[in-house]
Formats: structure tokens, sequence, C-alpha cells
């Protein structure tokens, strides 16, 4: 199984690609962290009992606060949407109300969240650092769900 490891400022979480889900977004997201288009950029949206939100380029500039959430890799991918469901540890991408939105921005689940199941890409499941993803969910954070403290990705690298 082809992984992902993201060392981030408070510890390493590690998750497992399904390319049998979504074979599109599992390709698109090892060609970008090939491309070392995640190094650097935060998890800009954490609420408690629910996800953590990273992968946008924007937040590599604090300047751009405004725009973190809007960012991507310039181009869509199409969702695969599966029977999968969205409980702890999973990986799915993060989109805008058009289903076929997606580009680069993902979340990690917290807390089991069944009313995602069908309506997002699935395409991860965390193996380890579920403790570092529930310290990032815990930060605090301002009234957009932005955390105070930078939970940022230093490096984002893929294992097969």
């Amino acid at each position: 199984m082809t992984s992902v490891n993201i060392e981030t400022n408070h510890g390493n979480i590690s998750f497992g690609l399904l390319p049998d889900l979504a074979p599109e977004t599992v390709r698109n997201f090892i060609k970008l962290t090939k491309d070392g288009f995640y190094d650097g950029t935060l998890f800009h949206r954490v609420i408690p009992g629910f996800m953590i939100q990273g992968g946008d380029p924007n937040t590599k500039n604090p300047n751009m606060k405004g725009q973190w959430g809007m960012g991507g890799p310039g181009y869509n991918v199409k969702g695969e949407f599966s029977s999968r469901s969205h409980l702890r540890g999973i990986v799915s991408m993060a989109r805008s109300t058009d289903p076929n939105s997606a580009g680069s921005q993902f979340f990690i689940v917290t807390k089991d969240s069944t009313f995602l199941d069908r309506e997002y890409t699935v395409f991860g499941e965390v193996t380890e650092g579920m403790d570092v993803a529930d310290k990032i969910v815990n930060l605090q954070k301002d009234q957009n769900d932005c955390p105070l403290e930078d939970a940022k990705m230093l490096k984002v690298s893929i294992s097969e």
C-alpha cells in the first residue's frame, strides 16, 4: 500500500492511499506531493468533533489569510464517490458546493461524520498519528475555525 507521511510542527500523521476507491484523486495527490505542493502549507481549518483541513497553497503566505480555504492547484478533479464511510481517520477531499471542484485541499476526519458519505471523495485512511490530528483539531481557533497557532505541514512525502 502506498503511504503518505505528513511531518507537522505538532508531530507526524501517516495514511494509506485507497486507489481502488478514488484512482484519479490518488494519482493527483501523489503528483502534488511529489512536486512539493503541500510542503509549508497549513491545516487552516479545525473543527473539534469533526475534522482538520489543509492543502491550500494560499496558507504559505500569512498576508493572504483572507484567501485561505480558496486556493488550489489551478484545476479540479472529478468527484469519485464510494460507499466508504467517513469514520474517524478517513482522509477525504474538500470541495465547494460543486461535487467536481476538489483540487488540493483535503481533510482528516477526527470524529465519525457519516453525513458526508457519498458526497465527498474518500481517498485515504490514517494508519499512525491520530493523536497528532487530535492535538491539531483542539488548537485554539478564531471565529473562522482557523487555528491561532500554526499547524504547518513541514514536509509531505510518499512511500511505496
